[in-house]
């Protein structure tokens, strides 16, 4: 009810807690960049449930779909071309699209339940160290426009998603995180 009606969540995923928007609303997404304090040309990436979501939402070279069936559902972010599925106010600066599905069982089920695809971006202000347990009068003062939190206590200090940028049979690790560049140069070779 929360996501339908312009809201904002926080919420528990494998590598940190996280901020979940609808991608579709403007509202929503305009909440998630003023609570971040995020610049508005900084891209968002998607939470998923299944590879046949991404599709709708970003073109898959033989080599992108290589990298999901191993590494997804996990901390893998691939960033492909998106298509016009997408609405022109996310991300309108970029013709890619970064998206995972998450490994954590509330993440995933939170997508399927939801039935679209979700902001997913860590509970911080931007440039500042993520959030792994909620502190009740740090959100209400750091993050007043937080419409529901779902507390699940501490969660283990993990790296972020590690990005990779897939255009073509062409890649790029942009930012290593949970999995290794090194583990993304196996699957590829």
């Amino acid at each position: 009810d929360v996501l339908s009606d312009d809201g904002l969540l926080l919420h528990p995923t494998e590598t940190c807690y996280g901020f979940a928007v609808d991608v579709f609303n403007k509202i929503s997404l305009g909440k998630l960049y003023r609570v971040k304090k995020m610049p508005q040309d900084k891209p968002v990436s998607i939470l998923v449930s299944s590879f046949e979501m991404a599709k709708k939402f970003g073109v898959f070279s033989d080599l992108g779909r290589r990298l999901v069936e191993d590494f997804w559902p996990g901390p893998l972010t691939v960033m492909v071309p998106r298509t016009e599925a997408l609405p022109d106010f996310l991300n309108s600066n970029s013709q890619y699209i970064a998206m995972r599905i998450s490994s954590d069982d509330f993440c995933r089920g939170l997508v399927e339940f939801f039935d679209s695809p979700l902001s997913t971006t860590s509970a911080n202000i931007h440039g500042e160290s993520a959030l792994y347990e909620i502190d009740e009068r740090f959100v209400e003062s750091e993050f007043p426009e937080v419409d529901l939190v779902v507390d699940f206590g501490e969660i283990p200090h993990k790296k972020p998603s590690t990005i990779v940028k897939v255009d073509g049979e062409k890649f790029e690790v942009v930012r290593e995180g949970d999995i290794l560049s090194k583990d993304i140069y196996n699957c590829v070779n």
